[in-house]
């Protein structure tokens, strides 16, 4: 992978014709030694958030040796670079073939489930093994997450309490997890998800080995400005200490966002402008998913390249390259007001997602990836004495 000490000078190189990705290792290693010294357990990376190589392997030399996985495939991506890696099978829905393979194959112990129909097909897919790590996934209220997850995912409480007794005669350990949804604004539902375990301790008089607070933690982007990090690590710690267990459960959590949004942008150059209508070479389609499907306002800074930028700034909205009217990015979007044809255009906040939802819709992809080694638009991570989060 080709590396520039910025996308400033990577652009000014290359002068790219197709969209480019860039990965900054700096973020990462920023992100996970964070969580590493805040989060009092375990961490696993949720690999479906960015598989690239690249941020794979940089998430393990920088202390993480853990993953949620949601299929077979993750499975076989962690095996084969990482064969000493420990993956966990977290996707409550899985086939009876690929229960099988993994663990028969891979080596697999750690499976999630959320109906008794599952932890059937567990036990009878590794032919009642008495190994297993099973996860009961609990449903709580997503209220605070910018994408609610609680629709598909999860046990009722009441149904949880028989779920963790027949796991409990089956299992090795169990554990007892829960998702807060993506990109959570309020640590208090971390609180709340902790309490809703402590409650179904109290009923079935069983402490889980294992509890899992699972993802969300949230990134920051021009119009999502959370908490500081620290806030929910204090909540976590907080209700997990009022839980007043004897036996202390190990924590995990499973962060994706938080680890990787800030280290990945694309690269878009402009190719047509219409008033406040900038036309791109990327879009919906490509690496753009979370601004046109889920309307999420992504930092933007216009590339110099010899010209100067006019100091009054405009909002625009965006339009990917393809024939899909869908193919398009509210914003707004505040750029300089002179940008025209043929300008650079940083979009950040793209380690999360980006990569994973692209597709090659009327022929337009690009899988032109390089490494940078400048600041981000924005961070939760960089901070300078006068505000929360530094903006670049």
């Amino acid at each position: 992978m080709q590396k520039f000490n910025s996308v400033d000078e990577l652009v000014n190189t290359i002068r790219p014709v197709e969209p480019i990705y860039c990965i900054r290792p700096d973020s990462i290693k920023s992100a996970c030694g964070w969580f590493r010294n805040s989060f009092p357990g375990n961490i696993l990376y949720a690999v479906k958030t960015n598989p690239n190589e690249k941020v794979i392997r940089c998430i393990s030399e920088n202390g993480i040796s853990r993953f949620d996985v949601a299929s077979i495939n993750e499975i076989k991506l962690i095996k084969r670079m990482l064969p000493k890696a420990r993956p966990y099978y977290m996707n409550t829905v899985k086939s009876r073939e690929h229960i099988e393979e993994a663990y028969n194959n891979y080596n697999i112990r750690d499976f999630a489930l959320d109906t008794k129909e599952e932890l059937q097909k567990i036990i009878e897919a590794t032919k009642g093994a008495k190994d297993l790590t099973l996860y009961i996934r609990i449903s709580i209220s997503n209220e605070h997450a910018e994408i609610d997850l609680s629709q598909k995912f999860g046990a009722l409480p009441g149904e949880a309490l028989g779920l963790l007794r027949l796991a409990k005669a089956h299992a090795k350990k169990v554990g007892l997890s829960f998702h807060v949804g993506s990109q959570c604004m309020h640590p208090i539902s971390y609180s709340k998800g902790i309490r809703e375990v402590g409650n179904i301790i109290k009923k079935t008089k069983i402490i889980p080995d294992i509890i899992n607070v699972g993802g969300g933690f949230p990134s920051i982007y021009p119009d999502l400005n959370p908490q500081p990090l620290e806030n929910y690590m204090s909540e976590i710690k907080k209700a997990f200490d009022n839980l007043k267990l004897e036996n202390k459960p190990e924590l995990l959590c499973e962060p994706g966002r938080a680890l990787v949004a800030e280290s990945g942008s694309s690269i878009v150059k402009v190719v047509l402008r219409k008033k406040q209508k900038i036309y791109i070479n990327d879009g919906t389609y490509g690496s753009l998913f979370d601004a046109g499907v889920l309307n999420f306002v992504l930092p933007t800074r216009m590339i110099s390249n010899g010209r100067m930028t006019s100091k009054k700034l405009t909002s625009f909205s965006l339009y990917g390259p393809t024939c899909d009217s869908a193919d398009f990015m509210k914003g707004p979007f505040v750029l300089p007001n002179n940008l025209k044809e043929g300008d650079y255009i940083e979009v950040g906040q793209l380690g999360a997602y980006a990569l994973t939802f692209r597709t090659k819709f009327n022929g337009f992809y690009s899988d032109k990836i390089f490494e940078v080694h400048d600041k981000p638009i924005m961070s939760m991570y960089e901070k300078d004495s006068t505000s929360s989060y530094l903006v670049a």
